[in-house]
């Protein structure tokens, strides 16, 4: 699918999740009625019989969508007509009621140069230089993960990997950002290792290192988990490949696994519309079910056909299957396409026009090949294993026209397909309850020490092992330990890091660090200031591992569009992004947006997830988070205020949600960067860590558990504060002893506060005069929950 996807419109599932009966599209092609009879609808017999009734609401779509399509056509649509404009018209695929919006983050593009491809595309692609460019892009699989979890996630990371390939490019790595329900739900214990054993499936038999992510848990997500997924590739720029037929004559290949009726209404239908009743079982038969060992000889069946020059334009099929290559690569050209579809691979014999439409069989892609290529191009299929087949060919008549055993079932023009979907601006109105959320902020919430100073340090120390013990904060490598995050041989960090890095280049050094980031909470609180802090805290993450931040990808996690509140919260964080993108300096490349996520009227907190690409000259001189090296002097950069609405602290310690978030200084940010990312490449930082959730005091931990060295620090003010505030633009670095000057002087050229708060060293975190935790039980609080609560 093109970039900056999203999911299918409500109105067009039973409320079991699977395309209704009814009236809903049957075998071989034709419309079931009620009492089972079939016939096979043709252009012509849609012509003659122009007042039969078709199950236009069951397949998503509204009366007046349907009258414009009667009216594009002159007619009324067949039966595997309507299939097309349903998947191709739904949320996910026409972005009907984001596209709008969505035009600020095109508009918004920074003039960098570095942007070889962006929105509209497969996935947005970056110069990174030394001829070299990369490929990148996230995305959701939501509701398929809810009802499923294991196929669910696993033909996630599929999806999004084709994505890359479609693009050109080699995928060399994955990452997955996870929400869920409370840690200790029965559901979240049932939908968490199904994901997560799905993802690590998925990506180990292809493969392909997991280099980072996140997890977190929150009611709202309760019955639906946010599953994104992330994927990288690299390639040269002259490999660019993009969804674009042409030529005419050229012939149109399918490749890959077989069509069956697996996944038929799946992304564009299921993940239309919020869960409602009839429970996650009768969902089921809508999700796609993957095959990573096939996609592995896709990819390298790909790669070789691209070195061979046999590939004039590719596409890869997921959501929408067939549909949707078609209808994109011949918009695309801006040509004619005819198909055959009796002349797919099925699975299943008894999939007729509209099926074969709809499916979203996984493991495939669709080429279009030059005549006289025709032949090598299946000599390379075969020598890959992998089923290849000519189903007709490019046209100049404009219209995208399909047969099924010579009949003609299909007469449109593609863009009107793919181009040409509805675009609502739905209502939106800013929540009446917003200003009471904003008010209630955590001032009066007991603190630490509040009534007994003398007690203040045992209950710094009881509240920073809370926070460290708590799901959100904890050790995650439960998850990671199950994802193979080192093949390959080139990935130089991973999790627990701010960021993956991977090296591109060996000869030269040349890498990519690549960080996601989102806080429902802060979203929440003020969509706008929540999107650009996600934005802050993965640009942040990139640079301290000492690269320097480049592209943007997002994924844009939301309740339901016809809700003004949720629209209100969409347009608000679109705008946050927009506007952070340009004072950051850091194109939007594309992405995805997951509308109805909610069950019933309760949607889950507004959350963005926010993918930075950064670029590092030589992976050698990355910096780790690690207290290491003792000796080092700890210094705080960035300034702290009391900040602690949406908190880990409010949020483990009281369950509160209230107040404004952090305040948003993107410039402050941008001399962060440039500050970590200088200090990096002169060699003057032994360690670095960005300060997000839980704030100073997780991030001291983290980074002394990390590298198996304590440090000792005194606060220099009110030390709860100190540890707990969440203030944006800050990070802590080990400089290297003999290199405090120069680091000092660096700070002062950016204008970065910074402050020498302590040393590393020894086998504690030490808060002078207020605690002391041993490494030992730092690492038991940190490292126990998860096991525990997930085996």
């Amino acid at each position: 699918m093109s970039a900056q996807a999203g999911v299918s419109a409500q109105g067009g599932v039973s409320a079991q999740g699977g395309v209704s009966a009814q009236g809903s599209v049957g075998a071989q092609g034709g419309i079931s009625t009620p009492d089972g009879a079939s016939q096979q609808d043709t252009v012509a017999r849609a012509a003659a019989t122009p007042g039969q009734p078709q199950p236009y609401a069951q397949l998503g779509l509204t009366g007046p969508e349907y009258a414009r399509i009667t009216s594009v056509l002159g007619r009324r649509p067949t039966d595997a007509e309507l299939a097309i404009y349903s998947v191709m018209w739904s949320e996910h695929c026409s972005y009907k009621s984001s596209r709008a919006h969505l035009r600020q983050l095109a508009d918004a593009v920074p003039d960098t140069g570095v942007l070889l491809a962006g929105i509209g595309q497969n996935a947005g692609v970056v110069d990174i230089g030394h001829g070299y460019a990369v490929t990148f892009k996230i995305e959701s699989h939501n509701h398929p993960s809810y009802v499923e979890p294991f196929q669910g996630a696993a033909t996630g990371v599929g999806g999004i990997v084709r994505d890359i390939l479609a693009m050109g490019a080699r995928p060399v790595a994955v990452m997955d950002a996870l929400r869920f329900g409370p840690a200790d739900a029965p559901d979240t214990r049932r939908v968490l290792p199904g994901v997560v054993g799905g993802i690590s499936f998925y990506g180990n038999c292809l493969g392909l290192p997991n280099i980072g992510g996140e997890l977190a848990f929150d009611p709202c997500y309760a019955g639906n988990p946010l599953v994104n997924a992330l994927c990288v590739g690299v390639m040269r720029h002259q490999d660019l490949k993009l969804a674009s037929a042409s030529g005419t004559g050229n012939k149109v290949v399918l490749l890959g696994s077989t069509t069956g009726p697996d996944g038929i209404g799946g992304a564009s239908v299921l993940a239309s519309a919020s869960f409602g009743g009839g429970g996650e079982g009768a969902k089921r038969p809508s999700v796609q079910v993957g095959d990573p060992f096939m996609e592995k000889l896709l990819i390298e069946c790909c790669l070789e056909l691209y070195a061979a020059g046999l590939v004039v334009g590719i596409q890869d099929l997921g959501a929408a299957g067939v549909a949707c290559a078609t209808t994109e690569l011949a918009a695309g050209g801006g040509v004619g396409m005819r198909v055959r579809l009796d002349a797919v691979p099925l699975r299943d014999p008894s999939l007729g026009p509209a099926e074969i439409l709809m499916s979203e069989s996984q493991e495939r892609m669709m080429a279009i090949a030059e005549p006289a290529g025709v032949a090598r191009f299946m000599e390379i299929c075969a020598k890959w294993d992998v089923r290849a087949t000519v189903i007709g060919e490019v046209t100049d008549t404009g219209r995208l026209e399909m047969t099924w055993h010579t009949q003609l079932v299909v007469d449109i023009p593609p863009g009107s397909a793919a181009d040409d979907g509805p675009v609502y601006l739905r209502p939106v109105a800013r929540p009446a309850s917003q200003d009471e959320l904003q008010a209630a902020g955590p001032a009066a919430l007991p603190r630490p020490g509040a009534r007994h100073r003398a007690g203040q340090g045992a209950e710094l120390r009881s509240a920073l092992l809370s926070l460290l013990a708590s799901p959100d904060a904890a050790d995650k490598s439960w998850v990671t330990e199950q994802y193979d995050c080192y093949v390959r041989g080139d990935t130089v960090l991973a999790m627990p890091q701010d960021a993956g890095v991977v090296r591109v280049d060996e000869q030269t050094g040349l890498g990519i660090a690549l960080a996601t980031d989102g806080n429902g909470r802060f979203c929440r609180l003020d969509p706008y200031a929540g999107t650009q802090l996600a934005l802050a805290e993965s640009y942040r993450n990139v640079a301290a591992t000492g690269a320097r931040p480049l592209a943007v990808t997002n994924c844009l996690n939301f309740g339901s569009p016809e809700d003004p509140a949720v629209m209100w919260q969409f347009t608000e964080a679109v705008r946050g992004l927009a506007d952070g993108c340009l004072a950051l300096g850091v194109p939007v490349t594309g992405g995805n947006v997951s509308f109805y996520n909610q069950t019933g009227s309760a949607a889950i907190h507004p959350t963005p997830v926010v993918g930075v690409l950064g670029v590092h000259d030589d992976v050698r001189r990355r910096l780790s988070i690690g207290f290491g090296q003792p000796g080092a002097a700890v210094v705080l950069l960035g300034t702290t205020a009391e900040e602690l609405g949406g908190s880990l602290w409010a949020h483990v310690a009281h369950g509160h949600l209230g107040g404004m978030p952090p305040v948003v200084n993107l410039a402050a940010e941008r001399s962060l960067a440039a500050v970590l990312t200088a200090a990096a490449a002169r060699g003057l930082l032994a360690a670095a860590h960005d300060l997000s959730d839980g704030g100073l005091g997780v991030a001291l931990a983290e980074s002394c558990l990390a590298g198996g060295s304590g440090c000792s620090v005194t606060p220099p003010g009110d030390a709860f504060t100190f540890l707990f505030s969440e203030s944006a633009a800050r990070a802590v670095a080990a400089v290297r002893p003999g290199a405090q000057a120069s680091f000092a002087s660096l700070c002062a050229e950016h204008d970065v506060p910074a402050a020498v708060i302590g040393t590393t060293g020894g086998a504690a975190l030490t808060v002078t005069g207020l605690f002391t935790i041993p490494l030992a039980e730092l690492g038991a609080a940190h490292r126990g929950i998860l096991p525990r609560l997930f085996g």
